[in-house]
């Protein structure tokens, strides 16, 4: 699992915040971070499905939080790696999410958009996936010329590659319900809102590194 700082009260030697990127970084090794039921089963057709024809490894990085299920999901369109689970033309910005993290981005892109913004939201499952598919699918997912924010619960380290800022956790996380931690250390509707605020003022790097979360 990446629970990542969600595991709580077993504290920062129990949240990997750097495994999934570093795992990224392994050659012709495949990295699924599952959002909701629809991905998991995508995920496990892919890993499966890679292992018998291909012979190669697939790494499955599930939560054992409690998510819902995204709207949009499937197994098609995870195999894509990444999809939109919120559309919407020509959008003033672009949420990219995995894992838990994509609900998140759900959240805070309704308010936006009751502020009068257009938000896509994108869950990538895998990054990995992704970079297999047509230029002509990757370009009108996430144009160049959207501003586009990455949110995952792990080191910002590989975003540069998909988003122009990034909300993330580049510092050790604390001993706290798992809720908590999340919460303090900015994955939450209100800290994400602020960051897409600022991207879409022009703001680019890493908007939110968890360091509000220490004390």
């Amino acid at each position: 699992t990446h629970d990542s700082i969600a595991v709580g009260e077993d504290g920062p030697t129990h949240q990997p915040i750097e495994t999934i990127p570093s795992l990224r970084l392994i050659p012709d090794l495949t990295v699924i971070r599952p959002a909701d039921g629809n991905e998991t089963a995508g995920a496990y057709k892919y890993a499966v499905e890679r292992s018998k024809n291909d012979s190669r490894p697939t790494f499955l990085a599930f939560s054992r939080q409690a998510l819902p299920n995204l709207p949009n999901s499937s197994i098609e369109n995870t195999l894509k790696g990444a999809y939109a689970v919120i559309e919407c033309a020509d959008p003033d910005i672009i949420l990219i999410g995995t894992g838990s993290e994509v609900s998140v981005c759900m959240d805070a892109a309704k308010d936006l958009e009751g502020k009068g913004k257009k938000v896509r939201v994108v869950s990538m499952p895998s990054m990995e996936m992704f970079r297999e598919q047509p230029a002509d699918y990757k370009d009108a997912l996430l144009p160049k010329s959207a501003k586009k924010m990455s949110v995952e619960a792990a080191c910002t380290s590989g975003w540069g590659e998909f988003a122009d800022a990034f909300v993330g956790i580049d510092v050790f996380g604390a001993s706290a319900p798992g809720g908590t931690c999340m919460d303090k250390f900015g994955f939450n509707k209100a800290n994400v809102i602020s960051c897409a605020e600022k991207c879409m003022a022009g703001e680019t790097g890493v908007l939110s590194n968890g360091s509000q979360g220490k004390h």
